[in-house]
Order: structure tokens, then sequence, then C-alpha cells
């Protein structure tokens, strides 16, 4: 019996990381090319997919492609009845976005429509791809990503064909630097005795086990944790069993640096019994 080729669609936000993850979904082995007019896409895969060796491509679609987005209903309809098909978007913060572009000095591919205005170029943008976000079978805010650990997420992700296995994804964070979106979790733990106010403490973070045992061997602590724990395990199976295959739990403290940290690290502990892939990051760190 032939398998389905396997064909990923990305797309998303400008800056939001699709050329990190054209490249590292090449260096995984797949087929990739970036902006295929949509009237070449299925004469292009029914051409590629017929060598067997190639049963893993991956298709850039971005605002550019204006025929693809007045028609992505159809033609994704018609794609998924002849390959296993994944349409991944990917998409950032705003102002983080904005930092990307100044870092990189590009300017927005609809500046010149948006009147010079960044803030209206990223809002056109998000409006014209609403249709294909829709369709999207994985949404994933790349904020809090580096280049190196998007590259990291999307090796284990799609580096083999795709499955349904849960991905959970651990992030802490300072309130006072704003909360992470698009989370399934929230936890503040900003109740919990801040190592801040410890002389010799302060200049350390939640990953020193100085600051980690002042932490976590509060009684607080110990008596939050317990329930923690009790709560994953009794909704991780819960996930799984629905098919769930994202989960990002954020877990915040004042300025993200002491105690989130700490317990974010804690809670890798608690997951490993489920033998799900955890991606830990500490956005303010």
């Amino acid at each position: 019996m032939n398998l389905k080729p396997y064909v990923i669609i990305v797309s998303g936000l400008s800056g939001a990381g699709k050329t990190v993850m054209l490249r590292t979904l090449e260096d995984n082995d797949y087929f990739c090319v970036d902006n295929l007019p949509s009237s070449l896409i299925d004469e292009f895969l029914a051409i590629t997919s017929a060598n067997a060796e190639t049963n893993k491509i991956g298709i850039g679609i971005d605002i550019r492609e204006k025929d693809f987005l007045r028609d992505v209903d159809r033609i994704i309809h018609k794609l998924r009845e002849k390959y296993n098909l994944n349409v991944v978007f990917l998409e950032a913060e705003t102002d983080i976005l904005i930092r990307r572009y100044k870092e990189t000095r590009r300017p927005h591919p609809l500046m010149q429509m948006a009147n010079g205005d960044i803030y209206k170029a990223i809002d056109l943008e998000a409006e014209l791809l609403k249709s294909l976000r829709d369709e999207a079978d994985i949404i994933t805010d790349t904020s809090y990503y580096s280049p190196h650990q998007l590259r990291q997420y999307i090796a284990s992700r799609f580096g083999g064909l795709a499955s349904n296995a849960l991905r959970l994804t651990l992030i802490s964070f300072g309130f006072k630097y704003g909360i992470p979106q698009h989370l399934d979790m929230l936890l503040d733990v900003r109740f919990l005795p801040n190592p801040h106010f410890v002389e010799g403490l302060r200049p350390l973070t939640g990953r020193d086990e100085p600051v980690r045992s002042f932490v976590l061997n509060s009684k607080d602590t110990i008596e939050y944790l317990a329930k923690i724990e009790d709560l994953l395990n009794f909704l991780i199976p819960k996930y799984i069993k629905e098919g769930k295959t994202t989960l990002t739990i954020a877990v915040g403290c004042t300025g993200g640096k002491h105690r989130a940290p700490a317990i974010a690290e804690r809670f890798v502990d608690f997951i490993k019994p489920h033998k799900i892939a955890v991606e830990l990051i500490h956005r303010d760190l």
C-alpha cells in the first residue's frame, strides 16, 4: 500500500520565522520551494512526489501569492484529497515582529500600502492571511523562540512524518514585561517568597542552586507543587486521549528571574514520567 506523500504548507506573518522553518525542513530531507504560483502547485507536487524518494515536501506561501489566498478553501481541500497535508501558520506578537524588522533592517512587504505605518502593515497582512490561518492545522507563536530554539522545535516536530504525539512548551516569564500570548494554561507564582529581597540571591537566577533551594523548600511552594503535579498528572493523559498535539503552559513571577524559572524547571521533572517532548523557555532571563 502506497502512503500519500507528506506535504507541509508553511505560511504566517512576515518576520515570524517562515524562512527559518523552510530551511530547517530542508535540513531534515524535505524538498522545499517558496512562493510557487498556485497554478503550478498541483503539477509541482505530482511531478515531485512521483519520485519514491521524495515523500516529504514543503511549500512556503505568503502575501505575494495572491491567487492562492483568493482561492484558499478550494486549493487546500483539493490538496487534502491527494496528500497527507499539514498547514502550518507562524505568527508572533506585534512588538516582537517590529523588533525583528529593526534588527534585520528589512522593510515590511506592505509598508508602502500602509503609508509607512508598520503597525498598519502588520494588521493588514494578518487580515490578508486570515483565510489561510483559518485553514491551518498548526498555529505556532514564535514570539519567544530564538532562531536556534525555533529550528530545534521544527526539527523535533516535523523532522520525521508528523505524529499525533503531544508536545509541551513551558515558558517562565515576568509579569512586568507582559504575559505571553496563545497559552493553554497560565500559572502565577508571585505569592511565593521572593529571592529578590534576599542579600546574595538577587544577582542569581532560578537556574542557580541557592535560588532553587530557597524557592523550592518553602512550605507554600511544597504544597503548591504537590497540587500542580496532581493537576498535570490528571490533565496530560486527558489531552493525549483527546488528540491534542501542543500544550503551552506559562509560569510567571514579577520579573521572571527567580521564582518562575525555578518552578518551571521543577515542572519538567513532573512531566518526565509521561514521556512527552518538552520545550523549556526562560523568556526573561
